[in-house]
């Protein structure tokens, strides 16, 4: 596991603005400074993150900010994952996955891009590159408390938070944590507000994870990308999107599915047909599916995911 090394006070006071990057796991902080434009910043916290073994990147952001989907997110299979806030410079999203996708390291991303913006001082960049490189950038105008901490696989930063413990829970989680790439960001967030959060409180929230063909029907890199836009709770809301994105578009082991004998063949026929779907079996299985968007849940009737039965019981 990724070592820590705390930011020296001393150092963070004589630099202006610093980027880390992985081979410790590092924290990265500045002194308190106001900004040069009244404009209002995205003042979040934030993890851009990855699973090689999964083929997954992902981003996990909440902030006292309208739509914080909109701006802080983007990612791309096989290419990498950035997180851009703070005073947010957009255009750090396409452009810097270009660069990512050219090869270029994460390091190296986020110092060609704040070289070349006039606006550095504000911004806050994480990123993670395609072999699980990352690095964090916050400038020297960045509203206290700023910082970025990074490791492998992961680059957690925030502006504008209670206190560092927020950052030092979102890595500590990513760091202790397995299973699917989403429900490991999402816990990183939950962590994040349990340590202070956002000193100006919660707003809004966002969860994107991107797997080369392991979208919708197989046709979509995009495997989850929820966004609650203005919500008094917005972690408990993202939360239960996940939960019904689950319930639509996830996956059952083939081997927990359920074989579909003359008994439960003759229920699913009752139980369609109370709901108006009549005809033969499979025809009328499928139509009440996709009314209900649990096709990518079906494959056929002589096999039944769990979930799917269970919903139709519950239905009919």
């Amino acid at each position: 596991m990724a070592r820590r090394e705390r930011a020296n006070d001393t150092k963070a006071r004589n630099a202006a603005s610093r980027i880390t990057g992985f081979g410790r796991a590092r924290r990265q902080s500045r002194p308190t400074l106001q900004p040069a434009s009244q404009a209002t910043p995205v003042a979040t916290y934030s993890i851009a993150a990855c699973d090689l073994d999964a083929g997954q990147w992902g981003v996990a952001t909440q902030s006292k900010f309208l739509a914080v989907g909109a701006v802080v997110p983007w990612a791309e299979p096989h290419v990498g994952a950035i997180a851009t806030q703070a005073y947010a410079n957009p255009r750090y999203g396409p452009e810097g996955l270009s660069l990512l996708r050219a090869g270029l390291p994460a390091e190296e991303v986020v110092a060609r891009l704040t070289a070349a913006d006039d606006g550095r001082d504000q911004r806050q960049l994480g990123i993670v590159d395609r072999e699980g490189r990352s690095a964090s950038f916050t400038g020297a105008e960045c509203l206290d408390w700023a910082g970025g901490r990074t490791g492998p696989c992961y680059a957690a930063q925030g502006n504008i938070l209670v206190s560092a413990e927020t950052v030092d829970a979102i890595a500590e989680t990513f760091e202790g944590s397995s299973g699917p790439l989403a429900e490991r960001l999402l816990a990183c967030l939950d962590a994040a507000q349990a340590a202070g959060g956002d000193r100006r409180g919660q707003q809004s929230a966002a969860l994107l994870v991107v797997e080369q063909d392991g979208g919708y029907a197989k046709l979509s890199d995009t495997v989850v990308e929820l966004r609650v836009e203005d919500h008094e709770r917005p972690l408990e809301e993202l939360r239960r999107l996940y939960r019904l994105h689950e319930a639509l578009f996830g996956e059952t082991p083939r081997e927990e599915w359920l074989t579909v004998d003359d008994a439960l063949a003759n229920e699913l026929r009752e139980r369609l047909a109370k709901l108006g779907y009549d005809g033969e079996l499979e025809e009328a299985f499928n139509r009440w599916a996709g009314n209900v968007n649990l096709e990518e849940r079906v494959d056929g009737v002589a096999e039944i995911d769990p979930v799917v039965l269970e919903e139709l019981r519950e239905l009919s």
